[in-house]
């Protein structure tokens, strides 16, 4: 587990003393303890956070966090305040309640987090989202195979369903129930189960005594994402047998999954949020209502779905035309560009790359627009003097289907200029090619940074 600098330096100054945290507890020096141990101190501490001395120190660390007051005086002044015990991990909740905030609002500082579970845990507008969706499928019960922090189970709860919490890890398991039980849900039970054998035991279209389930495999392993479905937890051959035998089933998976995997009968869906793909789903046989989805929620928060029943191929290739327009990320992993195409009376630039062109301006959600004014080869010596030709020094750099580092281009283009602009980098009828567009003023569609 990694230390802050300062917390570092406050553990030198104590030797041999425990310092708390994220959620964990880390000695000096290092002991031979073990996952298991770790886990169970994990546990401990979560539990005397719970308790109405631990709501005081959070309490009082939360003040400490927003009077910026720095680590090594915030866990100095906690030691004396509320005891050694409790100054790390109130220190450590508080500073992961503060990441939390933004997706969990008011129910923030009722909730318990670790650093492993926040980085797991989903939008909780997002997981409203699901639940409602899969519950109108006619569902009362469900299981969270692989609850985490329980924010599934949360909002499952929340819409009127008994769930059943699955997790092997101790510490999900003892959040999940610290965090339900902070909201007031008692029609929840927690259980120490492995998915694939419960999976495997599903029958009837039922799965651990439940008439639906939420899975979301593990997919990152060592810090790494696993890119193999084979090597999630649980692998992809338990969520293929899920998805066949439990009709009211929704499984989360890595926005890149090769469209060949998606089983037939079952829709696959790639949200977005503020321009960020956030999440991709695919939805069993009961909630499925389409082939494939694209959810777009703006940054208003008004969500936005565009839908097909079937594969619309490409779109058609032309000319560049006066308008770029840039697909959201989750109308191009959905494969959903060519539906946008037509409703726009757009084309390709390139029959391999995701960019539109046309004679007009369009309306977000779907597409960002911007008005294209050069189209040249690509060749940086050239690019430079037309910028300042144009008056142009500040630049934001787009590409696809190129291998420049956006970052490093637009430093290179920085000129004196008062004016900015958009650089695209990318191919057009195959060629490498620039095309240089406006920025984007205030109230109009907003830039995809490069």
């Amino acid at each position: 587990m990694a230390l802050y600098p300062r917390e570092c330096q406050l553990l030198n100054r104590v030797p041999g003393a425990v310092l708390h945290l994220m959620g964990q507890a880390v000695q000096v020096p290092a002991a031979d303890s073990g996952a298991p141990v770790q886990a169970a101190e994990t546990v401990r501490q979560l539990q005397a956070l719970a308790t109405p001395a631990g709501r005081a120190a959070l309490t009082r660390a939360a003040e400490l966090l927003a009077a910026r007051t720095d680590a090594v005086t915030a866990l100095a002044r906690l030691r004396g305040e509320v005891g050694v015990e409790l100054a790390g991990p109130a220190w450590g909740t508080a500073r992961q309640r503060e990441k939390a905030r933004p997706a969990f609002g008011a129910d923030t500082d009722r909730l318990l987090f670790t650093g492993d579970t926040l980085e797991q845990a989903g939008r909780p507008v997002l997981a409203d989202r699901r639940a409602a969706r899969l519950l109108a499928a006619g569902a009362a019960s469900v299981a969270d195979l692989g609850c985490a922090a329980g924010t599934d189970t949360m909002a499952l709860a929340r819409a009127g369903a008994r769930v059943v919490a699955v997790d092997r890890d101790p510490v999900a398991r003892e959040l999940t129930r610290l965090n339900t039980a902070a909201l007031g849900f008692t029609d929840v039970e927690v259980r120490d189960a492995d998915v694939v054998d419960l999976v495997a035991a599903a029958e009837g279209g039922r799965v651990a005594g439940c008439d639906a389930a939420v899975l979301d495999p593990a997919r990152r392993a060592g810090g790494r994402r696993l890119l193999d479905p084979d090597r999630w937890s649980p692998p992809w051959s338990t969520v293929q047998h899920l998805l066949a035998t439990v009709p009211q089933t929704v499984v989360k998976v890595a926005p890149g999954l090769d469209h060949d995997r998606v089983p037939a009968g079952v829709e696959a869906e790639w949200v977005s949020v503020g321009g960020s793909i956030v999440e991709a789903l695919l939805w069993g046989s009961a909630p499925s209502a389409t082939w494939r989805r694209a959810t777009v929620v703006g940054r208003d928060g008004v969500v936005h779905e565009l839908t097909a029943d079937a594969d619309p191929g490409g779109a058609p290739v032309g000319p560049v035309r006066g308008w770029l327009h840039e697909p959201d990320p989750a109308v191009i992993r959905s494969g959903l560009v060519a539906v946008v195409a037509v409703e726009l009376g757009a084309t390709l630039v390139d029959p391999t790359i995701a960019y539109l062109t046309g004679d007009s301006p369009a309306v977000p959600p779907w597409v960002t627009s911007y008005p294209v004014t050069d189209v040249v080869p690509f060749n940086l010596k050239k690019l430079k003097a037309l910028l300042r030709s144009r008056g142009i020094g500040r630049v934001t750099v787009k590409k696809r289907g190129s291998p420049i580092e956006p970052e490093t281009l637009a430093r290179q283009l920085r000129g004196p200029g008062g004016a900015t602009a958009v650089v695209v980098v990318t191919r057009v009828a195959g060629a490498p090619t620039v095309l240089l567009c406006q920025a984007p003023s205030r109230g109009s569609p907003r830039a995809c940074e490069g």
